[in-house]
């Protein structure tokens, strides 16, 4: 099982001609990705050959969609057109979009959020400012390493990039169901909670790993969520002890107001919720060993 992305996922690449674009999509394909065509509406018409694989380019995301019968598209978008390019998509009804693009104007991110509300929330935006997600062994739709971890029993939901690798090369041996980065910015499409629900209800998932950062109170409400609504064990990592008060760290949404938002609030939230949370990103990987050795 998987949640959003599997074997079955027909993925187009908008911004696939742009350098960004191929050298991640040469990859995806190298993942077991079925990646069907790219959107560039300068190049329609055309192809590109990626080591013997021609894939064709489309003017238009509902064009490919017509033609292929795509459900997914990976973005990679310059910002200044990222918004253009998601409402594209929305339009299109494509049931999901995952924005890797970084650097979006939160402005830009919450119209188009909103505008996926409004059109009735056909379609699921993962990011933006995030490295995507992955389903190891079916599929990849993103830039996150395929290389890294196997199939397995362990979900995992990641604020972060860096972490999301880091976590899922620490527990390669036992491997991962799906591993969704959800991305660090003010505003994103996918929440912690919205990954939560889809490990809670996967029946191949037994453990989920839940890795927060400082700033806003998203990590609050999910251990809100976990404690109403997750059966399964949830192990967290919250990253941003040691930041400074009022200084954004790394990450757009990552800053601290007061006791606001605090890795040290977010810990006690999670374990107020029966959430066993790590000091590390190592520590974590041992506590999701330790349940799943019973």
């Amino acid at each position: 099982m998987a949640i959003f992305l599997n074997k079955d996922s027909k993925v187009i690449v908008q911004g696939m001609t742009g350098a960004t674009g191929m050298k991640h999509t040469k990859l995806m394909l190298g993942d077991g990705t079925n990646i069907v065509g790219g959107v560039n509406p300068r190049k329609a018409g055309t192809s590109v050959d990626f080591d013997g694989t021609e894939i064709p380019v489309f003017g238009t995301v509902a064009e490919a969609m017509k033609e292929t019968g795509a459900n997914v598209s990976v973005l990679f978008v310059p910002p200044a057109f990222a918004k253009a390019a998601v409402v594209e998509a929305i339009d299109a009804e494509i049931a999901l979009a995952v924005v890797i693009t970084e650097g979006i104007a939160v402005h830009d991110s919450a119209a188009f959020y909103a505008y996926a509300v409004e059109k009735g929330n056909k379609t699921r935006i993962i990011g933006p400012n995030c490295p995507g997600l992955i389903t190891p062994g079916q599929s990849n739709a993103g830039i996150i390493p395929g290389d890294i971890t196997k199939p397995g029993r362990i979900g995992l939901v990641s604020k972060s990039g860096t972490l999301t690798y880091q976590m899922m090369y620490e527990l390669r041996d036992i491997g991962f169901s799906s591993a969704v980065g959800i991305g660090g910015d003010p505003v994103i499409g996918t929440t912690h909670i919205d990954a939560l629900a889809a490990f809670e209800a996967d029946p191949e998932t037994d453990l989920i790993v839940m890795i927060g950062e400082i700033g806003g109170d998203a990590e609050e409400r999910a251990a809100d969520f976990i404690k109403a609504n997750v059966t399964k064990p949830v192990v967290g990592y919250v990253a941003g002890f040691t930041a400074p008060e009022g200084k954004t760290m790394g990450h757009a949404g990552a800053i601290v107001s007061g006791s606001s938002g605090t890795a040290q609030a977010k810990k006690e939230a999670l374990e107020a919720a029966g959430v066993q949370v790590g000091k590390t990103p190592t520590e974590t990987a041992k506590l999701a060993r330790a349940i799943l050795a019973g």
